[in-house]
């Protein structure tokens, strides 16, 4: 099986004029960012080695690549996301602490036993996290608020996610709200 990416980072804009570029880091230390190898894209393709980095504000870095020496160079990874094998960041510390990458692929259920779907995505759109959950019936999906009162359990050990969706949650969509 392949190693599923879990995205740490996204390069920004160029940062001076010798190729040095912006990150923002979705690590809790920011600068914990340019310790983790193999650093690549999205795709697994293309990998980045952080030469140097230094905190420019809150969970902003300055970073300069091996091999990327001019603001051309630097330019051309605006946008670009930085990911890590998941088997690359630390072990969870305590059971109630998870990374939101091991919550794909778990088993939605309701909080008497049923089964409703799996996991396939977690999203933030702006306001709060989402758990996007397709649905056995109908493959179709739904999005809960990833919330204590909507998502009461994860059960990272067990393979589920014990959900108790809003009413009208798992209300087949009519044709005006296609």
């Amino acid at each position: 099986m392949a190693s599923r990416l879990v995205q740490i980072g996204v390069f920004g804009a160029p940062h001076g004029v010798r190729g040095e570029l912006r990150v923002k880091s979705f690590t809790a230390d920011p600068q914990a960012l340019a310790g983790y190898r193999p650093l690549t894209d999205e795709a697994g393709a293309r990998r980045f080695e952080v030469a140097s980095a230094r905190l420019l504000k809150d969970d902003m870095l300055v970073v300069r690549l091996k091999d990327f020496g001019d603001r051309d160079a630097a330019a051309a990874l605006t946008g670009v996301g930085l990911f890590v094998p998941r088997e690359a960041l630390p072990p969870a510390e305590d059971e109630d602490e998870f990374y939101y990458a091991d919550l794909v692929g778990l088993r939605a259920e309701t909080v008497d036993g049923a089964r409703l779907g799996e996991v396939v995505a977690v999203t933030n759109f702006g306001a709060d996290d989402l758990l996007e959950i397709r649905l056995d019936r109908g493959r179709r999906t739904i999005y809960l608020p990833f919330t204590k009162a909507v998502a009461p359990l994860v059960d990272i050990a067990g393979g589920r996610v014990v959900v108790q969706p809003p009413e009208g949650a798992l209300d087949e969509p009519t044709p005006e709200g296609r």
